[in-house]
Formats: structure tokens, sequence, C-alpha cells
């Protein structure tokens, strides 16, 4: 007799319910709430499930993810254009919930994607402060550029008016997520290790925590994977196409963006390193991408050895 097939369950999430499928041999549904995840938790458990895979849905999928992992049930969150082109390369062209819990079945059993580490209650809540204020900052820009465009007097009291709204609740934001990040002390000692590095501030310290809890804990190479700073490349027969970048986690790649950006100005590694690729003759993007992976390595480092930052730190693997 052959080994025994391990028990893969598919759940596909949407905001009021979650289709489930591999418990029984049709696709059930129960509602994206407390009680009834409780209830789907208790049946995971008796049904000794070894994987629970369902894609990110813009947030729809953190409640259920995390109480599945809390009880310490193995759960991945894959990216649903991976599961897409899964679908399609085997011939499943049409999409419903129904369908799309009985794909990410068989994507599971045929990839076994990696599972993640799903944030805490406190991380969450840091993480929904975080994402507030990225939501502020940009309605502070985009009033900011109406302004610009205005010559109208009484528009521009009306702009002007509006933008203070959002700049005194950044302000305010600011002092809760400053708090939530020294509510802790291993929060503090993470917060002051990743900011020793120059061009790393308040909210991208917070951000690295609540967003790559696995720093530290992987290689270079796999953490620039996981980020989506890893180049890869686009070949085929003869053709060599150039080596790009593409999936990951986009607020982190988007703070290496930012901190790079005043890396290559105020640390002497990265503006030396930058100045380097760019005398090679590296397109401007292209030593700014590097510039990031390499900023990825070295916090990767300073977080795996618990060593702040300075000129002569190595990162290593």
């Amino acid at each position: 007799m052959g080994k025994a097939q391990a028990m893969v369950i598919g759940i596909d999430v949407s905001k009021a319910r979650l289709d489930i499928a591999g418990l029984v041999d049709s696709v059930e549904q129960c509602p994206n709430e407390p009680q009834a995840i409780g209830a789907l938790i208790a049946r995971l458990e008796a049904a000794k499930v070894s994987l629970v895979v369902m894609e990110a849905s813009g947030g729809y999928e953190t409640p259920a993810a995390s109480a599945i992992a809390a009880a310490g049930l193995r759960v991945a969150v894959v990216n649903p254009r991976q599961v897409r082109d899964f679908a399609k390369a085997t011939g499943r062209l049409a999409k419903t919930d129904r369908i799309d819990a009985q794909v990410l079945v068989e994507f599971a059993r045929s990839i076994d994607p990696n599972t993640v580490r799903l944030p805490d209650e406190q991380s969450q809540q840091l993480e929904a402060l975080l994402s507030r204020r990225t939501q502020l900052v940009a309605m502070r820009v985009q009033e900011s550029n109406r302004l610009g465009q205005t010559r109208d007097d009484a528009m521009r009291r009306h702009i002007k008016a509006h933008i203070a709204w959002p700049r005194q609740a950044i302000k305010e934001l600011d002092v809760d997520i400053t708090a939530r990040r020294r509510s802790s002390p291993a929060w503090r000692a993470k917060d002051e290790l990743y900011q020793s590095f120059k061009g790393i501030g308040p909210i991208s310290s917070g951000t690295l925590m609540v967003m790559l809890p696995e720093l530290g804990e992987l290689d270079r190479r796999k953490i620039s994977a996981l980020v989506g700073v890893a180049p890869f490349n686009r070949d085929s027969g003869t053709l060599r196409g150039r080596r790009s970048t593409w999936g990951g986690r986009a607020p982190v790649r988007r703070l290496l963006y930012m901190a790079a950006t005043s890396a290559i100005r105020c640390n002497p590694v990265i503006k030396s390193f930058y100045q380097q690729l760019t005398g090679r003759g590296k397109p401007h993007k292209v030593a700014l991408v590097a510039c990031m992976r390499k900023i990825l390595a070295i916090l990767n480092a300073m977080a795996r050895t618990n060593t702040p930052w300075n000129p002569n730190f190595q990162a290593g693997n």
C-alpha cells in the first residue's frame, strides 16, 4: 500500500463567506465571521488536515488565516496570479468561487507552497495604523497636487482647509504608531536595530516589523525573492532578455525604494555602491533596485546576528 495522500484544504475567501474544498466531496460554504471560523477550525483539527491554502484577497483572508494558524495548522496564503496561471495550465478556464476553492487544493498538492507567518493581534493593530497612515499621506498628496493646479482664491482656501485635516491626522497617527512600536521590549529592540541603518526611519522600521517578520530567518536570496527584489532571467532559446524583478510584498518594496533613495545620499556604503554601478554605465533605476537589494541583505544580516549597522558591516548570506 502506498503512503496516504496528505489532506489539503482549499478556501476561497470573499468578504462575506468562505468556500471550502477538500473536507467533503463537494464544496462547502460558511460565513466569514469568527464563530463560523471557530467551528471550521474544530473540523479541520478533527480531520487532521496537513495544509490549508487560500489566496491573498486584500485582507479578507486575514481573520480566517490568522485563526487557523493560531490553532497550530499549516496555512499558505498564495499569490492569486500564480493560482490563475496554474488553473489555465491545467485547462480550468472557468472561474467561480467553488471552482477556485477546488483549484487551490490541486495547486497546493502540485506546488506544495510555503507556509507563511501570519501577524498576531498586536502586529495586526500596528499594520492597520500604518495602512491608514499611507492612505492619509496619499490623500494629502492628491489635495496638494490640486492646490498647485488651482488659481481660484476661494477654491484654494477650501483645498488648504482640507489639507490641514490629513496633516493633523497623520501627526496623531505617528504618535500611536510610535507607542505601538515601543509597546514591548522585543519590539523596542527591533525598532532600534532597524533604525540604526541610515535610511530607515520609524515608519519604515514599523513596516518591516509587521510586514516582513521573516527578516533574519532566511538567507539573502530567499528574502529578496520573498520581497520581490530578486532579479529573474527571461531567456528562451537564443533570446536573452533583461533580468527583472516582480511579485513579492509591495509595501516592503515601496519602503525599500524610499530607503534606497535616501541612502544613496546619506549612507556612505550605499552611496558608494550606487556610484560604482552608475559609473559602470548602469541606468539609475537598475542601480536603485540593486541598492534596494543590498539594503535588504544588510537588514537581514543585522536581524539574524542582532548587530546594529556600522559602515564596516558585512551582509554575508
